[in-house]
């Protein structure tokens, strides 16, 4: 029985993956949340599908694209929606759009980032995984 659950995904497939509120801990310097954390947000996110399209543990192998479109305030829920974009051999591609609801308040939700990240399928040993 596998470890991670198996869903069929096919590009464009778009499933929220993370939903978090961004804290005062995370600000930098302007006061804004701080950009390396939301891209850890992100590949956490784009992480969660690479695993279950690979049946398997995956490693970050290349960030091909990452915007940030508008900045993330704190007190902000942040929602990661990932989708793949492709999948190879041993590798599946993940695009990761970002939204931020502001003040609480739904109707006040705007995409601040938008990411595309190579992950890795591995298998025991850590080695690329071939990916059925």
């Amino acid at each position: 029985m596998s470890k991670y659950p198996i869903e069929e995904r096919n590009p464009g497939e778009r499933q929220l993956t993370v939903r978090v509120l961004a804290m005062p801990a995370d600000t930098n310097p302007s006061g804004h949340i701080f950009g390396g954390w939301l891209m850890s947000q992100v590949d956490i996110a784009g992480s969660i599908i690479a695993m279950q399209v690979a049946d398997a543990r995956v490693a970050t192998v290349a960030v091909h694209d990452f915007q940030f479109e508008k900045p993330v305030h704190v007190g902000d829920l942040v929602s990661c929606y990932a989708e793949v974009e492709r999948k190879g051999n041993t590798s599946i591609r993940v695009k990761v759009e970002v939204y931020a609801e502001r003040d609480r308040n739904p109707h006040t939700v705007g995409r601040v980032a938008v990411a595309s990240i190579t992950y890795v399928g591995l298998d025991e040993n850590s080695r690329p995984k071939l990916i059925k």
